[in-house]
């Protein structure tokens, strides 16, 4: 498929007819290729760029998905929402849906080149509960890692919940890595606990897969680095769970101000 199609799909939340990874000599290169020309039609027809989503971070879930690194994809100002408290949110046009509690965090500025961790940690604002809808246009989630990256990172939506200033949370990027990695997140369906995931989890610590990230995203031809004001949401502390209209979801963390609840309708 062409990045059209690619786009068409995305917009019909309609399955691929087939796997792009089954075009020969097709791969992880060549996916990214393919995700950026599909973001330069969305910003064509007006779409703003956010940020990113990275994907694939949590090493415990690679077997059940066949994908076995991270990957990343936009995150659009048509495919983000921030809120204060429970939101409700429309599944419609998203294509096999899941869901994900990540922490996202808030750029105050572009890292400088050869980022160390301690510069991302002064590149930093805020950070936040988030949820990733994620959706897959491959059948029953079945795919390739070059699969996941042409059909944009499967991003769908973000909800991001209430910000807090990093400052405030960890004077240090080890001191902020060490936090995060000790942290837990628990998430219910309606009032049924669903999973307790781990900050490790997460290529050791959210601030490890931005770290990991900003290389790979640097590294990509064509790719445009983060920005001042751009989100990043780090990967999923738990297994992404398909999600449906009615079932309401609510992550907590055990760190400062970190919960966020949503409800599902078509």
């Amino acid at each position: 498929m062409n990045s059209n199609q690619l786009l068409a799909h995305y917009d019909s939340g309609q399955c691929w007819p087939q796997s792009v990874s089954a075009t020969q000599g097709y791969d992880i290169n060549s996916a990214y290729q393919d995700a950026l020309a599909v973001r330069e039609l969305r910003l064509a027809r007006g779409e703003k760029p956010r940020g990113y989503k990275i994907g694939f971070t949590n090493r415990t879930i690679w077997p059940r998905y066949n994908v076995f690194g991270p990957i990343w994809g936009t995150v659009w100002h048509t495919t983000l929402t921030f809120c204060s408290e429970a939101h409700v949110f429309s599944l419609t046009g998203i294509c096999q849906p899941r869901i994900e509690p990540e922490i996202v965090f808030g750029f105050k500025e572009t890292p400088k080149s050869d980022a160390t961790l301690d510069d991302i940690y002064h590149s930093l604002e805020w950070m936040a509960p988030g949820f990733e809808i994620v959706q897959s246009h491959m059948p029953n989630w079945q795919f390739e890692a070059a699969d996941t990256v042409a059909d944009g990172g499967l991003h769908a939506h973000l909800i991001v919940g209430e910000k807090t200033f990093v400052a405030s949370v960890a004077k240090s990027a080890q001191e902020l890595h060490a936090l995060l990695a000790k942290a837990t997140a628990t998430l219910y369906r309606d009032e049924s606990l669903v999973e307790v995931g781990q900050g490790a989890n997460v290529l050791d610590s959210p601030l490890l897969a931005l770290e990991h990230f900003l290389k790979e995203l640097r590294r990509c031809p064509g790719s445009t680095d983060i920005q001042p004001g751009d989100v990043v949401t780090t990967g999923t502390w738990t297994d992404a769970y398909p999600v449906v209209a009615g079932a309401s979801w609510r992550s907590r963390f055990s760190l400062p101000a970190a919960s966020l609840a949503v409800h599902f309708e078509d």
